[in-house]
C-alpha cells in the first residue's frame, strides 16, 4: 500500500460535517468530475474514497447513485469504481457552486469564507487529485494534478494562506501543482487533519533529517582530519629541511622548541600542539602562535630552496 493511499483511506474515514461536507464534495467533483448536462460520471481508485464520496452525495442530496466495479490490469490488477448520478444534475452542480444558471462557476468567483472552508477544499482536492511521495523513499515531493491553469493558481493561493509555497508546471495537457518542502508537506498533512500519517511522515523525515546530519558532520570530521594530516606532513618536511640544511641558528628559542614538540607529537593540530607546548612549558601560546612560527620555518626553507636555485 502506497503513503497516497493510506493517507487517502484516513481522510476518507473522518466524520461528515455538514458545512464541510459540501465544500470537500464541490473540490472533488470540481477537479475529478466528467460532468455533461445529464450526468455526473466520478472515476475513483480507491474503496475507501469511493465509499466515502458516495456518503457525501446521500448525506447531501439523497440521490440515487449508479455503482460499476470494474477490474482494470495494468502492471497488477485492481478495482476502478464508477460512481453514476443522472438525477437533480443542475440542483447539486449548483449547490455546490460548480455551475450557476448552466455556466460554469470560475475559481475566482469561488469564495471560502472560512479557514474550516479552504481546509475542506484541500481536502476534498487532495482526495481527486492529490499524491504524497512515501517518505522513506529519499524524495519528498507532493502533487496535485489539474486540468487548467487557473486552477492550478486557485489551488496555490489557497495553500499560499497556510505558508505553504508551491509551483505549477506543465505536464502534457494538464497542470501540475508541486510542493519539494518536507517541511511544507509535514504542515499540509497537518492541515488536513491525517494525524496518523502526519506522525508516520514526520517520524521518517526527522530520522532522515539526523542521519544526514550524522553524515554531514563525520564528513566534516573526516575532512578536517585529513587536512590536519597534511599539514602536519609539510611543516614535518619543511623542519626536517631545516635540520638537513642546519639552519636552526635562524630561528629563535620559541621556534625550536615548537619544531622540537611537532616531532615529538607528529599528528597534533596547531590547537593540540599550543596546548601541549603551553602545559609542558609553562609559557602560554595559542593556535595562531604555533601558526605564526611555522609560517616563519616555511618562508626560511622557500628563501633558501631559491637561494640554492640560483
Amino acid at each position: 500500500m502506497t503513503f497516497t493511499t493510506r493517507l487517502k483511506e484516513e481522510l476518507s474515514n473522518s466524520d461528515i460535517n455538514p458545512v464541510e461536507s459540501l465544500i470537500e464534495l464541490s473540490a472533488y467533483i470540481r477537479f475529478g468530475g466528467q460532468i455533461t448536462k445529464d450526468r455526473i460520471i466520478l472515476t475513483i481508485e480507491n474503496a475507501s474514497v469511493a465509499r466515502h464520496i458516495y456518503k457525501l452525495i446521500k448525506y447531501n442530496f439523497g440521490v440515487n447513485i449508479g455503482i460499476t466495479v470494474r477490474n482494470q490490469k495494468r502492471f497488477r490488477l485492481k478495482q476502478i469504481y464508477i460512481l453514476e448520478i443522472d438525477d437533480k444534475i443542475n440542483e447539486i452542480l449548483e449547490s455546490l457552486n460548480i455551475t450557476k444558471n448552466g455556466k460554469k462557476v470560475l475559481e475566482k468567483d469561488f469564495f471560502l469564507e472560512s479557514e474550516e472552508e479552504q481546509k475542506a477544499f484541500i481536502k476534498g482536492t487532495f482526495l481527486s487529485c492529490g499524491s504524497i511521495n512515501d517518505p522513506s523513499s529519499g524524495e519528498y515531493h507532493c502533487e496535485f494534478t489539474v486540468p487548467h491553469k487557473n486552477e492550478g493558481l486557485f489551488i496555490k493561493s489557497i495553500l499560499k494562506n497556510y505558508n505553504i509555497i508551491s509551483k505549477i508546471i506543465k505536464r502534457n495537457n494538464r497542470y501540475m501543482i508541486y510542493i519539494k518542502s518536507a517541511e511544507m508537506i509535514s504542515d499540509l498533512l497537518r492541515i488536513l487533519g491525517a494525524n496518523n500519517c502526519f506522525f508516520y511522515y514526520e517520524d521518517i523525515r526527522i530520522y532522515r533529517d539526523h542521519k544526514n546530519m550524522v553524515n554531514r558532520l563525520n564528513n566534516c570530521e573526516i575532512a578536517n582530519q585529513e587536512k590536519i594530516l597534511t599539514t602536519s606532513m609539510r611543516q614535518l618536511q619543511d623542519i626536517e629541511y631545516i635540520k638537513q640544511n642546519d639552519l636552526q641558528g635562524l630561528l629563535d628559542e620559541n621556534i625550536n622548541e615548537a619544531m622540537k614538540y611537532k616531532e615529538m607529537y607528529p599528528e597534533t593540530s596547531l590547537q593540540e600542539l599550543a596546548d601541549i607546548i603551553s602545559s609542558e612549558t609553562g609559557h602560554t601560546i595559542g593556535k595562531s602562535g604555533v601558526n605564526h612560527y611555522f609560517i616563519k620555518i616555511r618562508k626560511i626553507v622557500e628563501k633558501h630552496k631559491q637561494k640554492k636555485e640560483d
